[in-house]
C-alpha cells in the first residue's frame, strides 16, 4: 500500500474513533475519577475506570476537544480493557514512544487502531492532544497502587 493510501486510511480510522467514539460515557459503580485537560487547545477528558484484580475491567470517557484528542481517548479506552495494570503501563509507554517518533516494540502487543495516531508525531504541538488520555489513564491506574 502507498504512503498516501495509508495515510488517508489511518485518517480515515481517526476520524472514525472521533465521529462514533467507543466506550463514550461514564462508569457508574465505583471508579476511579481522573480529570484532565490540555489548556493549550482547550481539550478535556473525564475519564473513569473500574480495577478489579489488577486488570482494567472497564474504562469510558466523556469530554470534548480536537478529534485527535477524542480519538485517541476512543482508542486507549478499547486498548486497555482487559489488559493487567502491568501491561496498560507498557502499552501507554509504547504509545508515547510512537508519538516522539521513536522506535518502538509492537511485536510483544498489537497496537490496533491506535497505529494509525502515528502520523501525529510530526506535529509535535498536537502530541499534547494525542497522549492526554493515555495521562489520564496512567494517573488513574497508579492512585490505585
Amino acid at each position: 500500500m502507498s504512503f498516501n493510501n495509508l495515510d488517508t486510511l489511518y485518517r480515515q480510522v481517526i476520524m472514525d474513533h472521533y465521529k462514533n467514539p467507543r466506550n463514550k460515557g461514564a462508569i457508574e459503580s465505583d471508579s476511579i475519577t481522573v480529570d484532565m485537560n490540555n489548556p493549550t487547545c482547550g481539550d478535556r477528558i473525564h475519564l473513569t475506570l473500574q480495577v478489579e484484580d489488577g486488570k482494567v475491567a472497564d474504562a469510558k470517557f466523556d469530554g470534548e476537544g480536537c478529534s485527535i484528542s477524542m480519538a485517541s481517548a476512543s482508542m486507549m479506552t478499547q486498548a486497555v480493557k482487559g489488559l493487567e495494570v502491568e501491561k496498560a503501563l507498557e502499552l501507554s509507554q509504547i504509545f508515547y514512544d510512537m508519538m516522539l517518533g521513536k522506535e518502538y516494540d509492537d511485536e510483544t502487543m498489537d497496537l490496533g487502531d491506535i497505529e494509525a495516531l502515528q502520523g501525529v508525531a510530526k506535529f509535535p504541538a498536537r502530541i499534547k492532544c494525542a497522549t492526554l488520555a493515555w495521562k489520564a489513564m496512567e494517573k488513574g491506574v497508579k492512585s490505585e497502587e
